[in-house]
C-alpha cells in the first residue's frame, strides 16, 4: 500500500466508522453505505482531501446533505489519524485538513526504495499492449511515432503498477495492402531497369520504396524481368518486406522501444486460424451470406452496420484476420489486451469488441487505446504530410531533429484522445519554455547541488539520523506533498490508461522544485536543516528520475 492509499484507507474508515455510530444512534438513517469518493480537491483552500458521502447520503436517509455532513463530522474520531481539523463546505462536502507527521515519513521510505519507488506491488494479472503495428510499406510517420510513445510509456506504467507486461508489434505482412505494396514495388524496378509500365494509381509512392528498388536491383541486376511474373514478385516483395521490417525494428529501438513479439499476420493466413475463426463464428450463427460475400453479424454487438469478413473473390478482409487475430490473444493467456490505435479506427471498435464477446470472452478484457492525430509545426507554419507523395516527415528525421527526449515527452504530454500540435522549435529549445528540457534541468540542477557539496566537504549524514521535521516551508512541504503522490499517480494511469498523467506529473514536481530553488538555500549554516534539505533533494531527484524512466526519457546528470 502506497503512502496516499494509507492515508485514503485510514480516512475512509473513520468516515465508516462515524456513520456506523450515526446509524446505531438514530441520527441518520439508512439502509446501505453508498460507494462514496475521498479524492484531492480542486482548490488548495478546500484541504487536502474531500469526501462527497453526505451528498450520496441524503435521499435515503432523507436529510440535508449539510446536516448529515454535520453529523459526521460531530462523531469522527481523530485523534488517532493525522488529521488536523475537518470542515464543512458547500452543500455538504466534508473536508480534511492533515497535519504533516504522514509527510515526514516519505523521505525515508523514498530514499531506501530509489529506482523501486513507485512500483506498487505484484499482481496477478498478465497484460498485453500492442501498439505502433504500421504497414510495412513505407517510413513511420508522426501517427507511428505517437502511437510508439503512448503503447511503450503505457506499458512501463503497467509494469511499475504490477502488471505482467508483454509489448506486441502486429506485422501487417498479408492481405490487400501488400498486394498494392508489390505492385508498386514491381512497377517501379521496371521502370527502373528501363521498361516502360504504369505507376498503379493506388500504389505507394514514397521516395524511401525507390531507394528499396535499388537495393534489389543491387542484389538482383536486370535479371528478376525475365523470371516468371509470380516469382518475380515474390522475390522483390519478400525483399522489401525484410528490409521495411528491419527499418522498423531499428527506427523503434532508436526511439527507446523493444518488442517481446513480433507477430506475423501471414501466419494466421498459412496456419489456418482465419477459416478455423470464421468456421466457429458461423456455427454460433455470427455469419450469413449476402451479395456473394459472408457478413458478421456486428449489429448485434451495438454497431451501426454489419461488417464483411470474406469478399465475394473468397478473400478474407482484415477485419476478419483481426479476429482470428484476437482470439490468439486470448488464448495465450492474457487477462487483458490493449490496443493503441489511430482515430481513423474509430468505427472498427464496436465490431471488434463484438467479435470478441461472440467467441465468448468478456468484452470488458479488450481495451481499445485511440489517439488523435498530430499537426507538425516548423517556424509558425504546419508541416504537411502525405505518405502516399513522398512528403512524409518520418520518425527517425524527427528523431534526428529534436532528440528521442523531446520527442517522446511531447508525445506523451497531451491525452491520446486529444489533437497534438508538435513544435519542432520549441522541442529544439534549451530553455523553461520547452517542458522536457524543464524537467530535465531540474534533475540536473540537484545533481549539480550534491557536486557543489562535495566541492566543499559537505556530506549528508547517515538517514536515520536526519530530523525531516526541520522541513517546515511551505514550498518543502509542497514537495513532500507531491513525491507521496507518485505511486498513486502510476496507479491511477494505469487503470484508467492515462499515460499523459506521468508527464504532467513530473512537471509539476519539476516546477515545485525550481520554485523551492529559488526562494532557498540548501547548503546553509544550519546542519540539521541542510542534511533534511539535502534528503529533501535527493527524494525529488530519485522521483523525477523514476518519472522520466517510465516516460522513457532520460534524466542526465549536467546540461
Amino acid at each position: 500500500m502506497n503512502p496516499i492509499q494509507k492515508v485514503l484507507a485510514s480516512l475512509h474508515s473513520m468516515v465508516i466508522e462515524a456513520l456506523e455510530k450515526a446509524k446505531s444512534r438514530d441520527l441518520i438513517k439508512f439502509d446501505q453505505i453508498p460507494e462514496f469518493l475521498i479524492e484531492v480537491p480542486r482548490e488548495k483552500e478546500h484541504g487536502d482531501f474531500a469526501c462527497n458521502v453526505a451528498l450520496l447520503m441524503a435521499r435515503q436517509a432523507r436529510q440535508a446533505p449539510r446536516a448529515i455532513a454535520e453529523v459526521l463530522v460531530e462523531l469522527m474520531e481523530t485523534s488517532e489519524r493525522p488529521v488536523e481539523k475537518v470542515e464543512i463546505a458547500g452543500a455538504g462536502f466534508i473536508n480534511f485538513f492533515l497535519d504533516r507527521s504522514w509527510l515526514y515519513e516519505i523521505p525515508l521510505m523514498v530514499y531506501k526504495s530509489k529506482d523501486k519507488y513507485g512500483f506498487n506491488g505484484e499482481k496477478a494479472k498478465k497484460v498485453q499492449v500492442e501498439f505502433v503495428s504500421a504497414n510495412p510499406t513505407g517510413n513511420l510517420h508522426m501517427g507511428n511515432a505517437r502511437g510508439g510513445a503512448i503503447g511503450d510509456t503505457l506499458a512501463n506504467i503497467l509494469e511499475r503498477a504490477g502488471y505482467e507486461v508483454e509489448r506486441e508489434f502486429y506485422i501487417n505482412d498479408a492481405g490487400n495492402q501488400i498486394e498494392i505494396f508489390t505492385d508498386s514495388m514491381e512497377a517501379r524496378y521496371l521502370q527502373l531497369t528501363g521498361h516502360d509500365v504504369q505507376f498503379p494509381e493506388n500504389g505507394y509512392a514514397g521516395r524511401d520504396l525507390i531507394d528499396t528498388v535499388r537495393n534489389i536491383i543491387a542484389r538482383y541486376g536486370e535479371g528478376l524481368y525475365d523470371l516468371p511474373r509470380e516469382e518475380r514478385r515474390q522475390i522483390i516483395v519478400d525483399f522489401a518486406l525484410e528490409e521495411k521490417i528491419n527499418y522498423i525494428q531499428k527506427t523503434l529501438a532508436s526511439f527507446g522501444i523493444s518488442y517481446d513479439v513480433w507477430f506475423s499476420e501471414k501466419s494466421l493466413h498459412e496456419n489456418g486460424k482465419i477459416m478455423t475463426v470464421f468456421n466457429e463464428l458461423q456455427e454460433k450463427g455470427y455469419i450469413f451470406e449476402s451479395e456473394g460475400a459472408w457478413w458478421f453479424k456486428s449489429t448485434a454487438f451495438g454497431d451501426e452496420k454489419d461488417e464483411v469478413v470474406w469478399r465475394a473473390n473468397g478473400m478474407p478482409t482484415y477485419f476478419m484476420a483481426d479476429i482470428a487475430y484476437h482470439q490468439n490473444k486470448f488464448e495465450r493467456g492474457f487477462d487483458w489486451v490493449i490496443n493503441v490505435w489511430g482515430a481513423d479506427h474509430h468505427g472498427h471498435v464496436a465490431r471488434m469488441k463484438g467479435a470478441i464477446e461472440a467467441l465468448g470472452y468478456d468484452p470488458a478484457r479488450l481495451d481499445i487505446l485511440l489517439m488523435q492525430l498530430v499537426r507538425l509545426y516548423r517556424g509558425g507554419n504546419i508541416v504537411r504530410m502525405s505518405k502516399r507523395t513522398g512528403t512524409t516527415v518520418s520518425l527517425d528525421e524527427l528523431i534526428e531533429d529534436v532528440g528521442k527526449d523531446a520527442a517522446r515527452f511531447f508525445f506523451v504530454m497531451r491525452s491520446p484522445d486529444s489533437h497534438l500540435d508538435f513544435d519542432l522549435e520549441l522541442a529544439r529549445q534549451k530553455s523553461q519554455e520547452n517542458p522536457v528540457y524543464y524537467v530535465q534541468y531540474a534533475h540536473a540542477r540537484i545533481c549539480s547541488i550534491f557536486r557543489q557539496a562535495r566541492a566543499e566537504g559537505i556530506t549528508m549524514a547517515e538517514i536515520d539520523e536526519i530530523d525531516v521535521s526541520c522541513l517546515k516551508e511551505e514550498e518543502e512541504l509542497a514537495i513532500l506533498r507531491k513525491i507521496a503522490d507518485f505511486p498513486e499517480e502510476i496507479s491511477i494511469a494505469a487503470r484508467t490508461l492515462a499515460p499523459h498523467r506521468i508527464a504532467r506529473y513530473v512537471l509539476d514536481l519539476a516546477a515545485l522544485f525550481h520554485s523551492f530553488y529559488n526562494h532557498h538555500r540548501v547548503l546553509n549554516d544550519n546542519r540539521a536543516l541542510q542534511d533534511a534539505r539535502l534528503l529533501l533533494m535527493e527524494i525529488t531527484r530519485i522521483t523525477i528520475h523514476n518519472a522520466l524512466d517510465v516516460l522513457g526519457v532520460t534524466a542526465p546528470e549536467q546540461m
